[in-house]
């Protein structure tokens, strides 16, 4: 049987309860700790990896607040041959292989140009080896500007060229 005699006293119940809740709150915190120092992505992909270690950042990271003429312009030619079929999908219309391909990309860092909401559309630009989207995409703006990110969104170089 229980002995529901006070320990220091706490009674059994009061016992229970607080085991109770710290089994409970102690992993939420633990939980919304590891949220607020997740990777930061813009893209509304929370299941989507970090970085790739096989792709270096980039020199030409956008800052916040960073002017339009400050992100490097690459031809289309000189991105992964994943890259070019995402951007051929693109202007294709699809099919897109993946489910997230056309949502909208939030730019919440503000590393593309200011622009209204839903402005700007995210592609998943498959990574060999990777068991999941990967970290490239190809963000595409209303007014038919591309955009490419090998970093999940940590820097982009503006697409020329198609």
């Amino acid at each position: 049987m229980c002995d529901d005699r006070p320990v220091n006293g706490v009674t059994v119940d009061a016992r229970k309860r607080r085991t109770l809740l710290a089994l409970v709150v102690v992993p939420l915190l633990a939980l919304t700790g590891l949220a607020a120092c997740g990777n930061g992505s813009s893209g509304g992909d929370a299941g989507a990896s970090g970085p790739s270690q096989t792709h270096a950042r980039t020199s030409s990271a956008i800052r916040p607040g960073s002017a339009h003429g400050t992100i490097r312009e690459v031809p289309a030619s000189s991105l992964p041959a994943e890259a070019q079929r995402t951007l051929k999908l693109i202007d294709a219309g699809g099919p897109f292989p993946y489910r997230k391909d056309g949502a909208t990309f939030g730019n919440r860092e503000r590393r593309l140009p200011d622009e209204p909401g839903g402005y700007y559309k995210e592609y998943t630009v498959p990574t060999p080896g990777a068991g999941d989207r990967g970290a490239r995409r190809v963000i595409a703006g209303r007014g038919g500007e591309r955009y490419y990110t090998q970093d999940h969104y940590r820097s982009f170089v503006r697409v020329s060229g198609g």
